[in-house]
């Protein structure tokens, strides 16, 4: 696996180490020990499948407060998602930026995703499929999110969206 640093500290675009042949190519896509290696978080208790019918969907953004923080792993294997994190940790020198990037069935990419950030995602075509591995059990009572559309945050989504569930459009901004 291939670990690129972001501009929000701790968080990571992960790429394949490809090796490629006349079949096709074999790349891992998960490795505890690499993990470990990089520092980060290697403790993946749940794994999420998210299917999205129609493009523009937004799901987010989403987080789990303490004792239930935790870290996720995101890929996008069917269709293409513009994924989107913002850093929730007041004392971070990244703190209340997002970051977001394209991930897709095509390009492989995963998203490292640090405890203490909001995430959340938009589809860029239909019938998109989003697997993501987590750090901790959900806690519906740990459950927190923010407004997709926060003014202070100022997430520049790229399609205005078609779809979003009553409870994301409905969260309140940020504050500290």
């Amino acid at each position: 696996m291939i670990f690129q640093k972001v501009q929000l500290a701790g968080a990571y675009v992960i790429d394949l180490d490809r090796i490629e042949d006349d079949r096709g190519f074999f790349a891992r896509a998960w490795c505890q020990r690499e993990f470990e290696q990089q520092g980060l978080e290697s403790r993946l208790v749940q794994c999420n499948l998210s299917q999205n019918h129609s493009a523009g969907t937004l799901r987010g953004m989403h987080y789990q407060v303490n004792p239930y923080k935790e870290t996720k792993l995101v890929r996008c294997v069917k269709g293409r998602i513009f994924d989107v994190i913002i850093d929730l940790r007041a004392d971070s020198p990244t703190y209340l930026q997002w970051f977001g990037v394209e991930l897709s069935a095509d390009n492989h990419r995963a998203l490292y995703v640090p405890e203490g950030f909001a995430h959340g995602y938009q589809t860029l075509e239909a019938n998109t499929e989003v697997f993501y591995q987590v750090s901790e059990f959900y806690s519906p009572g740990s459950e927190q999110g923010l407004r997709w559309d926060d003014r202070a945050i100022a997430i520049d989504w790229p399609l205005a969206p078609t779809i979003i569930s009553e409870k994301d459009r409905n969260y309140a901004d940020f504050t500290a």
